[in-house]
């Protein structure tokens, strides 16, 4: 265990990020460079080895936190590699993208700060690959069976490489030009380098999973023929329904979906283009959605040299402290700050974000270019506009953060494997999936709810959209379901069932 009284002596003390200046002068991760350890170190000692460690709680994939805690205190990297890599792929991507409900669900946060269980992660991760802690682990024996895994997000690269390591053969598709989906072209590189993805793919191809990409399911190859050349088949395609704004104006020029936004500034760090073509430089900017989305938007837009940017968020400015009504353990809607916010401070130090704003209209130009958002404030209980409210901000360029409301509807793939829809918009499913039991190995058609035998849905295409913790936790229990119905039983771990949610008061 840790130092019992690490928590009463040592402070909470973050890796801090590079100074605001210096970051919107390139590209580079906001904490490149900056030195983890001894600190890291020593803020794990702060772990208090908790007889029921609540962190476990905030975090599906059921991370063994306290125990890479105590291992990262005593500087025992190998152990804590194999205590994180136990239940996590790619904790290089978590330890960087995920926002740590862990760390709200930490003892400590009762009555003061928790343990930087995320700085610990990263850390760990990055010593993982710096001290060779991470090489290929092929299958010792081949089981005969194929996989075909549609989609590499995350929810499709931990299925992958869960089944190739179980002795299965796996193909995945991707209809993107290059592999990782939204890790590739819908997360900025200040938040994630590309290299940390190209790093696990090399190792996945080295392990024998195929890449296959360019390749639309369901339009450029049909997805029954697929089934037919597979013995079981993994859909990861996200939620990648993009939500619209009906308001007057939105056929302006000038106005695009963030993850196109994204994807262009993603493409330009690839080398695909020289400059964006949609760039944000020289513009005043607005970002409609408060989510990490609009946040991604407004860092990109801050590095292309935006004149300004404002983000818009519906929602109410949250209070400092949690409120009684999202009691610990659970993720609290309380006051934070991304590093791209802290960006947008500027000089005067103000928030970029304009909160409780409704968008009423797009106004334009002659020339049919957006111009300006007329805007409202609400009311906190329902969102309507409250009267006398009304105001103009100027917009050159308008972004569209508002989510995602599932995957996209009435595709070849949709159609081609008799896909349905649940309650929520998401391809439907059996809640039994990650259930592990003979009953259900011998009754394969429990499993998923698609209308086609052996096919498994993963990650947001049935979830929704979430955290990129949830994604790699259902990628391994679509592995496990898969693994399950191919070899009659499975040793592969399955953290989350379709029905599993994040804890709430």
């Amino acid at each position: 265990m840790t130092d019992p009284h690490g928590f009463l002596e040592v402070p909470r003390r973050p890796v801090p990020a590079r100074p605001v200046e210096e970051r919107l002068g390139d590209w580079n991760e906001v904490y490149a460079g900056q030195a983890r350890l001894p600190l890291v170190s020593e803020q794990a000692g702060r772990c208090m080895d908790c007889g029921i460690p609540f962190c476990h709680s905030g975090c599906p994939l059921g991370n063994l936190i306290p125990e890479w805690n105590a291992y990262a205190a005593k500087d025992d990297w190998w152990a804590a590699a194999e205590r994180l890599h136990a239940t996590n792929n790619f904790p290089e991507f978590t330890g960087r993208l995920c926002p740590a409900p862990c760390e709200d669900a930490c003892v400590l946060a009762i009555n003061a700060d928790p343990v930087t269980i995320k700085n610990v992660e990263q850390a760990i991760a990055d010593e993982i690959w710096a001290r060779g802690y991470a090489p290929p682990r092929p299958p010792e024996r081949l089981s005969g069976k194929t996989v075909a895994v549609i989609g590499s997000g995350p929810a499709g690269l931990a299925a992958a490489q869960q089944l190739t390591r179980i002795g299965h053969t796996v193909a995945v598709y991707e209809r993107a030009d290059r592999v990782g989906g939204l890790l590739r072209y819908g997360i900025p590189a200040f938040k994630m380098e590309k290299q940390h993805l190209n790093r696990r793919i090399e190792q996945m191809r080295s392990e024998g999973t195929k890449f296959r990409t360019g390749v639309d399911v369901g339009s450029d190859l049909d997805a029954i023929e697929l089934t037919r050349r597979h013995d079981a088949v993994v859909v990861a395609v996200g939620a990648r329904g993009q939500r619209e704004l009906p308001v007057p104006g939105r056929e302006l020029n000038g106005i695009h979906q963030a993850m196109d936004y994204l994807t262009f500034a993603n493409r330009v760090r690839e080398g695909d283009y020289v400059s964006s073509p949609v760039t944000a430089e020289g513009k005043h900017v607005v970002i409609i959605g408060g989510g990490d989305t609009g946040s991604d938007c407004l860092g990109t837009a801050l590095r292309q040299g935006a004149t300004s940017v404002v983000q818009l968020d519906i929602n109410q400015e949250p209070g400092e402290v949690r409120r009684d009504t999202e009691p610990w353990p659970t993720y609290p809607k309380v006051y934070r700050i991304s590093h791209a916010h802290e960006e947008g401070r500027g000089r005067e130090g103000t928030d970029p974000r304009i909160f409780s704003s409704a968008t009423l209209r797009l106004e334009g130009d002659r020339h049919g270019h957006v111009r300006g958002i007329r805007l409202a404030e609400v009311e906190p209980e329902n969102r309507r506009p409250r009267p006398d409210t009304e105001h103009v901000i100027s917009a050159d360029l308008v972004l569209l953060a508002l989510g995602f409301y599932g995957p996209e509807r009435g595709t070849g793939l949709m159609k081609q494997l008799a896909l349905t829809l649940d309650d929520r918009g998401n391809f439907a499913r059996d809640a039994d999936f990650a259930a592990e039991t003979a009953e259900r190995a011998r009754s394969p058609e429990r499993t998923v709810r698609t209308g086609t035998d052996g096919v498994f849905i993963a990650g947001d295409a049935g979830r929704g959209q979430s955290l990129v913790v949830w994604a790699i936790a259902e990628g391994r229990s679509a592995a496990a379901a898969a693994d399950r119905y191919l070899s009659g039983s499975t040793e592969l771990p399955a953290p989350v069932a379709p029905s599993d949610r994040p804890l709430v008061a």
